[in-house]
């Protein structure tokens, strides 16, 4: 039986995709290795229908073909794809009672986040018990330009990199200054020397927030933490609340290999 959706059911989905899935689906702990029978059994194709999808999943990487014995396996490309989900699940895990655990300990509002081009995603939010701290949820995306969080993550960049993001970007707005390219690079450079990025209404006025990187295994930043908090009294951030955030960090990154 053909498991293959018809196009014309739903025109947006793309058949020959569907089948490269449904071919690497059929690989499971208990069938390591399939014959081009097999695979076409299992997914309820002919052999020559199978074919082309396999051929083309072995080109790029995705299948390994033993031409002795005339079967197909699993190649690393299936491993690279999975490496993202994996290491995201990872972080996410691990993160997650770090940031509940400095949220406790400071009763500031704290968050995880990822570049995700000139924006920092919001992956993470463990909100303050006195409900005094930011109001950004998990799943917003902000100019990292403008937020303690996009300076870290900004900061692990090059020069050239961060202009390849800026050449045509809007201007940024800090603390009511429109930040230009020249700008951006300049306050990176004084970043990537601090332990922690510290701003008090840059961004969103009344809100305090320190943050810092996470890293991994190979010492790359992969992500960034803080702490935020609502006041109108405050013009600074406390010294103990900037140590709480580094030392999370750091212990976040130990967690996930970092020496």
């Amino acid at each position: 039986m053909d498991k293959t959706p018809d196009p014309e059911f739903d025109r947006y989905l793309v058949p020959g995709l569907m089948r490269g899935m449904q071919v690497l689906g059929a690989f499971t702990p208990d069938r390591r290795v399939l014959s081009l029978s097999d695979i076409a059994r299992v997914i309820g194709q002919s052999r020559s229908a199978t074919f082309r999808t396999v051929y083309t999943l072995t080109h790029m990487g995705y299948l390994l073909h033993d031409e002795r014995n005339k079967t197909y396996s699993l190649g690393p490309e299936v491993m690279r794809l999975g490496y993202g989900y994996m290491a995201n699940r990872e972080l996410v895990e691990i993160a997650m009672p770090e940031l509940e655990r400095l949220r406790d300990r400071t009763d500031w509002s704290t968050h995880l986040g990822v570049r995700d081009g000139p924006r920092v995603l919001y992956m993470l939010r463990a909100p303050s018990r006195l409900g005094m701290g930011s109001i950004v949820h998990v799943g917003s995306r902000l100019p990292a330009a403008s937020t303690t969080m996009g300076r870290v993550l900004l900061a692990a960049l090059d020069d050239e990199t961060i202009t390849a993001l800026y050449r045509d970007a809007a201007p940024a707005v800090s603390g009511g200054t429109v930040l230009g390219l020249a700008d951006i690079l300049a306050r990176s450079r004084r970043d990537r020397a601090a332990e922690t990025v510290v701003q008090v209404g840059s961004f969103e006025a009344g809100v305090a927030s320190a943050a810092a990187p996470v890293r991994d295994l190979s010492g790359n930043v992969i992500a960034a933490i803080n702490a935020t908090l609502a006041t109108e009294t405050r013009s600074s951030v406390p010294e103990e609340v900037r140590r709480e955030v580094h030392d999370t960090a750091r212990r976040i990154s130990h967690l996930l290999g970092n020496a």
